[in-house]
């Protein structure tokens, strides 16, 4: 093996995606996501199934991982795996099998913290996109978190922004289950917005102070409008569906754009980058680039495959805490609680 090759193999299992990757100097060989179809059933996570799939897909997907990037273990210069924050049995899994290889292989363990990933997935040496410079503010948006970040560095970050109750995108899932869409519901909002009316019914913007965000008032708007329209009309949703989720879609994108608008005039930073799971909305990638005219914003959006759980954005934080011989020893332990 050329010394001068690091190969850090990732595994995330923070929530429902089992996802191994493997990354040689910063460049994806390979990014394999097991995805749990389970859920949808019962419209959300349900932690304990999580957990026991976990313990099914791990070793086929690292060994898929491995087979694709073309090495072998033994070319495996570390492993960094996500500590936390997550559901406490799916973490377990991951942290555990992480653990156990690291022993066996006799290499380097490196723990991550599953939202500075979301942030560091911009740094994966990816040839058409460009990396944001720093100081930058960073807005993590998923089903779990709703965070605006300033970083200054790859790991001095500052959370300067937050939902004080319900993130976004259980915002867009749990509207979703009002108007009886499968879980999960943000893509089919997403989907169905795209043809709709944005100002065909007005929802009311949280009143939060500072940059932080509240979306839990909102869901109960949707719920109380939606049951008041059926009861008048037991069509409604099915006649105004696009509507519906174009109006909402558009008020939840302006109260994340609202605050990005403030966090960069408070801190005078114009360099914009989005991560998780809910930044591969297509309404919120092009709020950002409107934001590039209107407000002279530098903006950044990461690969499709990197915005939601993936093994390959705890492979590059890997990366580069291994730079910093940033390791840890056998004493870590998962945390479903984390800050940065």
């Amino acid at each position: 093996m050329n010394p001068q090759k690091i190969y850090i193999l990732g595994i995330e299992s923070s929530c429902d995606d089992t996802s191994a990757a493997i990354l040689c100097n910063g460049k994806v060989l390979s990014n394999v996501v097991a995805s749990q179809k389970i859920h949808e059933q019962y419209g959300g996570v349900v932690p304990e199934l999580a957990s026991r799939a976990h313990q099914q897909n791990i070793v086929l997907v690292i060994d898929q991982a491995i087979k694709q990037a073309n090495i072998e273990k033994k070319d495996i210069t570390a492993i960094a795996f996500t500590s936390g924050p997550g559901l406490m049995g799916s973490l377990l899994v991951g942290t555990s099998f992480a653990k156990s290889l690291s022993l066996a292989l006799d290499i380097p363990l490196i723990d991550v913290n599953h939202m500075q990933a979301h942030i560091l997935a911009h740094f994966i040496e990816e040839d058409e996109f460009d990396k944001p410079e720093f100081p930058f503010l960073a807005m993590t948006i998923s089903g779990g978190h709703t965070q605006i970040v300033k970083v200054t560095d790859y790991f001095d970050m500052e959370i300067i922004g937050e939902t004080i109750d319900d993130a976004v995108g259980e915002a867009f899932d749990k509207s979703g289950k009002i108007l009886g869409l499968p879980y999960p519901g943000g893509p089919l909002i997403d989907k169905y917005a795209q043809i709709g009316n944005p100002k065909a019914f007005p929802f009311p913007k949280p009143k939060v102070g500072e940059l932080n965000f509240s979306f839990s008032g909102l869901k109960t708007a949707v719920l109380y409008f939606i049951q008041k329209k059926v009861k008048e009309n037991p069509n409604f949703i099915e006649e105004n569906r696009n509507d519906i989720c174009a109006s909402l879609q558009y008020t939840i994108i302006n109260i994340l754009i609202d605050k990005l608008k403030k966090a960069s005039k408070e801190s005078g930073i114009k360099r914009i980058a989005i991560g998780g799971g809910v930044s591969a909305n297509s309404g919120i990638r092009k709020a950002l680039k409107d934001g590039e005219q209107k407000y002279g914003w530098k903006t950044f959006v990461p690969k499709f495959e990197y915005t939601t759980d993936n093994a390959a954005m705890i492979a590059i934080v890997g990366h580069l805490k291994y730079l910093n011989k940033d390791f840890t020893d056998m004493n870590v332990v998962a945390k479903a609680r984390m800050k940065f």
